[in-house]
């Protein structure tokens, strides 16, 4: 088929796909863009990836590529009979047409040569099954086996062969499918999620990094719930990440209901999507109420609770990313979120302290407006003006915030007198006491006893020396006591 106006993408890579369409040309190559690069481009997509199918020998065909592009930046995977070019800002991918076969226990394939209808029909959905043919003599030439030109204006996401068969042969495509249902809003065909919910225990064949990959991509998508709530229904969530899905459910006693949480998180998470790209915020988002179904309660007086969830939650952070094999480097920052994303509210009322406005600022750090920003997304309720009340008291909260900061100087907060200072004031070596005593003069700045400067501090250890010095002794002699 040809597919009339197909669209145009900018001027480089006409260019470029050009070239090589010669370059096959002059060297007898049978060569078409292929999947994402012909579905993004319907789609009127900006891409930089672009992926070529050679019918016949890929490698060779890339070195020539590389030659006439005058690039060294190749890489060959001489087993699966592909290569990898980097061209500028364009990452070109060749693939020699094969066909695959798979053993029960991998979902590694063994790789054989094929034509470019077997090359065509191992691919995962429909969606990714265009061909557009870059040869001058049928230049612009799209085929399309699988009617994927129609899920893709219809917006369905399903495989070109049975599902059964597709998801078996490879299970990593199960997470690919939410994935580009989350990223394209799209939906996935009933017959398709059928065999994902009968295939999801095949995934335990797939290492964890690569369904990490697939999930933070469905994290970073504008509307992640898309295809956290297909990974839910489809019990593919309750397989990989129970404790997420367990946060699933709602219970009555005496007619009072409360809220779903996992739906309420998905709003959640999409409500941040919409106000930032950071991942590492979109996942405290996803886990900010992970412990409630442990501290649920019923209360006569006062309905549901869930005391303490915030720091059973930001406990259990480090624990379920080390299960999941989600990266640790960030784990502080999002146990920090979960563990402060009550408090800001609770500043609201009018007889708040300035002290408290401070040990919030300073427990926050460099994360405050993240933590702000995650608070005013845990605003879900139906109701606008209940929203529009629950905004207007952050409001409030950041004002007071920006006053305190302003007026104290807490933007960098630490003791203002320092350690070494204090070792030689107290005739101290390296120790706890050294701590202790900056613990007192760092107390003393946040309850409002003394302002944060360095005269202000030395007058302080002047007045409390001797309380001061007692107090390390205090401690001295309770750690030999214990040795």
């Amino acid at each position: 088929m040809k597919i009339n106006q197909f669209p145009s993408l900018d001027k480089t890579t006409e260019e470029l796909i050009e070239r090589i369409g010669k370059i096959a040309d002059e060297n007898n190559f049978e060569v078409y863009a292929v999947g994402g690069y012909v579905r993004d481009r319907i789609l009127m997509r900006e891409r930089k990836e672009i992926d070529l199918l050679v019918v016949g020998d890929g490698i060779k065909f890339a070195r020539l590529v590389s030659k006439k592009l005058n690039t060294r930046d190749i890489v060959v995977y001489k087993n699966f009979g592909t290569a990898l070019i980097k061209y500028g800002e364009y990452s070109i991918e060749f693939v020699g047409s094969r066909r695959e076969s798979y053993t029960k226990n991998s979902r590694k394939p063994l790789v054989e040569a094929g034509t470019f209808e077997d090359d065509i029909r191992r691919r995962d959905f429909t969606i990714n099954t265009l061909a557009y043919s870059i040869n001058s003599k049928n230049f612009g030439e799209v085929v399309d086996l699988f009617n994927g030109y129609d899920d893709i204006k219809n917006k369905i996401i399903k495989t070109p062969l049975d599902p059964f068969i597709t998801f078996s042969d490879d299970p990593l495509r199960i997470m690919r499918a939410f994935r580009f249902a989350a990223q394209l809003n799209y939906q996935i065909e009933e017959n398709t999620l059928k065999a994902i919910e009968e295939m999801r225990e095949r995934l335990s064949i797939v290492s964890a990094e690569r369904i990490v990959d697939e999930f933070f991509k469905i994290m970073m998508s504008d509307k992640p719930s898309i295809g956290l709530a297909l990974m839910y229904k489809t019990k593919v969530l309750e397989f990989l990440y129970p404790e997420i899905a367990n946060m699933a459910g709602v219970e009555q006693r005496k007619d009072v209901h409360h809220k779903d949480v996992f739906w309420h998180t998905l709003e959640v998470v999409d409500n941040v999507a919409e106000k930032s790209n950071n991942l590492w915020l979109r996942l405290a988002a996803l886990f900010h109420d992970i412990a409630k179904p442990l501290t649920k309660a019923y209360d006569e007086k006062v309905g549901w609770t869930f005391h303490g969830h915030e720091e059973l939650g930001a406990r259990m952070i480090r624990k379920l990313f080390t299960k999941y094999k989600f990266p640790l480097h960030k784990v502080s920052y999002i146990e920090k979120l979960v563990r402060l994303h009550l408090r800001p509210i609770a500043l609201v009322d009018e007889n708040v302290t300035d002290s408290a406005i401070r040990r919030l600022i300073v427990a926050a750090g460099e994360e405050l407006e993240d933590l702000i920003t995650l608070c005013r997304c845990d605003i879900t309720s139906k109701n606008p003006e209940k929203v529009k009340a629950y905004q207007q008291n952050y409001d409030l909260v950041v004002q007071k915030i920006h006053d305190v900061i302003e007026r104290d100087k807490l933007r960098a907060f630490q003791s203002p007198v320092r350690g070494e200072e204090i070792m030689k004031i107290f005739n101290l070596p390296p120790c706890k006491g050294v701590g202790i005593i900056k613990d007192r003069i760092e107390n003393a700045i946040l309850d409002g006893e003394i302002q944060n400067n360095y005269e202000s501090a030395m007058d302080y250890i002047k007045q409390h020396f001797d309380e001061l010095n007692k107090e390390v002794e205090v401690y001295r002699n309770n750690t030999k006591s214990k040795s």
